[in-house]
């Protein structure tokens, strides 16, 4: 029976010395594990997130080389498109916002987009002039697309009205004529 007890004995030292040992060991091994997998889960997700700018950042120039192309070609169609042509006195037929138009009217002026507007005596065949005003009540007529006209966009603090067959740049708040483009339509 000695024999059996030291055996025992010996065993069971060795068990309670060698589990632990063990199980230290499996927990060094699952830890390391676990390690590596937050360090490719972080890795997988560094790549996804470098991909997602990546494509985020192809989107935006692509989205903007397709804006410019279709400015580009805004401006050609508007090129080619009926404009405002000195030598051509029917430069205006076809266009939507003369679709009312039906030539002079006496007391009356016509604003394309707008319609025809009673005018003062006075002002009937009136001759505007650079440093004249223009009258309050015919100051909300505003050419709403001055490029049809050749005429680029007015500076900040003026605008383009339409005054009888005329168009002139008037300063808003004073209504000063800073210019005028004569005999338009």
């Amino acid at each position: 029976m000695k024999r059996h007890t030291r055996a025992a004995i010996i065993g069971l030292a060795l068990a309670t010395t060698a589990a632990p040992l063990a199980a230290e060991a499996q927990s060094r091994r699952d830890r390391h594990e676990r390690r590596d997998d937050r360090r490719d889960w972080r890795q997988g997700d560094y790549d996804s997130r470098r991909d997602y700018r990546r494509d985020r950042r192809e989107d935006r120039r692509e989205f903007r080389e397709e804006r410019r192309d279709d400015r580009r070609e805004f401006r050609q169609d508007r090129r080619e498109d009926r404009r405002w042509d000195l030598n051509n006195r029917d430069w205006w037929r076809g266009r939507d916002d003369f679709r009312d138009y039906r030539g002079a009217s006496n007391g009356y002026w016509y604003a394309p987009s707008y319609g025809y507007y009673r005018v003062e005596p006075r002002y009937y065949g009136y001759r505007w002039r650079r440093g004249g005003y223009l009258p309050s009540s015919y100051r909300g007529y505003y050419v709403r697309d001055p490029y049809v006209y050749g005429l680029g966009p007015a500076p900040p603090g003026y605008r383009y009205v339409y005054a009888g067959d005329d168009i002139v740049m008037i300063a808003i708040a004073t209504g000063l004529i800073a210019s005028v483009l004569h005999d338009v339509f």
